[in-house]
């Protein structure tokens, strides 16, 4: 059929739908190799910025219905940056201070830890003064570790970058300035924390390779030698790979370790406002990738999440508790602890509560669309789903049915759409349900489907559905054929590119549905009648009008190919010499403008 209806996921930024992305990759040690060491560091230098800009303001309660509209699901760029420029210049330059480190004071001191408050809390790290504690506590220690992972990150990018080039004086001071912020970082930590045995290993371990690499680059500062130079850089290469990769192991078990501190609040408080306290901030960390989503569901948050989610007492942090957990199931390990927990009778049990508020089962329906996925690769955990398929789908179209608003309409719709993807038998209970005359009544309410997005999970839902003998009758019904071609004239109202895709798929997906459907006489005749025909040899012959896809070209040569078959008179002779008597390879490639050689 098709691939799933909506791409959740933001590998940059996710609202925990992103597609996997693999780190803690071990780069290669030869010099040759330092652009794939760079790389790997921009990345790691984009993953902690994202995550301690997150961390540094509280997770808001509520979100915009387009938060969930775009596949990568990140904020837009001019908006950051705006919100950026809002903030004092001064303000924003002490609150930065207070992680950076004078290196002539940290080497006076030999890197004992500044600025440690004789009234700080026990294990809460300083981040500015005037900090509240309690419900800030954990936001702060996690603020303040990935903002100094930040910079000892920076400090190690740029190493490399001057290595490269042989400026041994900047490589030996930059090196000197890594080291300190080490120090101070693994310091502190240790003050603030009771530090884990095997975390005091990679530190111990972490502490001498710094010290080394500054010793051996201050070496080089005291010779012209090339030869010497030369072997001292692959030297040099060698322990800044095992510094970083190093330093990564020891900030991911810091993490955890952070990320256990929050579990343990949500297991054992039961204070509403501290348990919704941290929950917004393991909803923070699911946003900034797979990395971190991996961490957060093995130290077991989605069993504390669905804990919660079987106390009425706690029916409040429904939707938060379920709009964490739809974050963190876009990693394998995440859904593999929904599955031993038993989570989807739970989200069934949600979903069909008639005394479940609507963000409750939103937040439900969100999850449901994030582990029905196509592209999780493993399957095992729909063994258990199919057995509460009949309830979830009802009350999935019920949702559907009663929306208030796009987003939640947004949500549930594809949930449905990646349903009927995997099992047969999903089609069929929709069709009992009366789903297509709800689908496509929805279709005329903009309130609930106001965006490309929306109408791809419903154009997406009536092309599997178009497989059954029995909906061409429903479509006919409910003027469903008028509505394919209103989808057929889709186009995106901004230059997003995520819209722009969004309206390719729903022009595909509606060709593909009209040529399905017109297997029936009078669902082709109607289509001809409404002028299918010249729209499909607009799309088809006007690359701008299908923002130049293969696939919205391919699904219309399809169709207007079955209805040609049906009526060969609705097409003139010469469009029927181009789009329907050739192959439809040759058809495609007049269509496209390629030229193939086949020498």
């Amino acid at each position: 059929m098709f691939s799933t209806a909506t791409e959740w996921g933001n590998p940059e930024g996710h609202s925990g739908f992103s597609p996997d992305i693999k780190r803690n990759v071990h780069p290669s040690k030869k010099i040759s190799q330092d652009p794939v060491k760079a790389d790997h560091l921009l990345r790691k230098l984009i993953f902690l910025k994202t995550a301690s800009d997150r961390m540094a303001t509280p997770q808001s309660s509520s979100r915009q219905s387009s938060s969930r509209q775009s596949s990568s699901l990140s904020s837009s760029p001019m908006s950051t940056r705006m919100q950026s420029l809002q903030v004092d210049s001064v303000q924003r330059w002490m609150e930065d201070l207070r992680h950076m480190t004078e290196v002539e004071c940290m080497c006076v001191l030999q890197a004992k830890p500044i600025g440690v408050e004789e009234d700080a809390q026990q294990g809460e790290l300083i981040v500015a003064s005037g900090l509240g504690a309690g419900d800030h506590v954990a936001r702060n220690n996690l603020q303040t570790l990935l903002r100094r992972a930040l910079v000892v990150s920076t400090e190690l990018g740029k190493m490399f970058q001057r290595l490269e080039k042989g400026r041994w004086q900047r490589v030996h001071s930059t090196a000197v300035r890594a080291n300190c912020h080490v120090r101070s970082l693994v310091h502190e930590y240790s003050a603030a924390r009771s530090t884990p045995p095997e975390m005091q290993k990679y530190e111990k371990s972490l502490l001498e390779k710094c010290m080394e690499l500054t010793n051996i680059t201050e070496r080089c500062l005291h010779t012209d030698d090339e030869f010497f130079l030369k072997s001292m850089r692959e030297a040099i290469h060698e322990i800044l790979t095992d510094v970083s990769d190093s330093f990564s192991n020891m900030i991911d078990m810091a993490l955890a370790n952070e990320i256990r501190l929050l579990i343990k609040q949500i297991d054992s408080s039961d204070s509403v406002h501290t348990i919704g306290s941290a929950i917004s901030n393991l909803l923070s960390l699911t946003q900034d990738g797979p990395q971190l989503c991996s961490i957060i569901a093995k130290e077991g948050a989605v069993v504390a999440l669905f804990k919660i989610c079987r106390q009425d007492r706690f029916r409040d942090l429904y939707a938060h508790a379920l709009r964490t957990v739809a974050s963190i199931c876009c990693v394998e390990e995440g859904i593999n602890q929904l599955d031993k927990v038993d989570g989807i009778l739970c989200l069934a049990d949600i979903l069909t509560d008639e005394s479940s508020v609507e963000a409750a089962r939103a937040e439900a329906a969100a999850v449901v669309a994030q582990i029905t996925s196509p592209h999780h690769t493993s399957t095992q955990h729909l063994a258990s789903f199919l057995e509460s398929m009949h309830d979830i789908v009802t009350a999935l179209i019920n949702l559907c049915d009663s929306a208030s608003c796009g987003e939640v309409f947004l949500l549930a719709s594809a949930a449905l759409a990646n349903i009927t993807f995997f099992d047969s038998m999903a089609c069929e209970i929709l069709l009992q349900l009366n789903a297509i005359h709800i689908l496509l009544l929805a279709c005329r309410d903009r309130q609930r489907v106001d965006t490309p997005y929306s109408k791809d999970q419903v154009v997406t839902i009536l092309a599997n559905l178009s497989v059954l003998e029995p909906c061409a009758t429903e479509v006919l019904q409910d003027q469903g054929v008028e509505r394919l071609l209103l989808l057929l004239g889709e186009k995106p109202s901004s230059l997003s590119p995520s819209e722009g895709a969004a309206c390719e798929r729903v022009q595909q997906k509606a060709a593909v549905t009209l040529a399905r459907l017109s297997r029936d006489p009078e669902v082709s005749q109607t289509a001809i009648q409404l002028k299918a025909v010249p729209r499909l040899i607009e799309l088809c012959r006007s690359p701008t009008e299908r923002n130049n896809s293969d696939s919205v070209l391919v699904a219309c040569l399809a169709a207007l190919r079955r209805l040609a078959a049906g009526c060969p008179d609705s097409i003139e002779a010469a469009d029927h010499q181009q789009l329907i008597k050739p192959r439809l390879v040759d058809s495609f490639l007049l269509c496209s403008n390629m030229e193939e050689s086949f020498v």
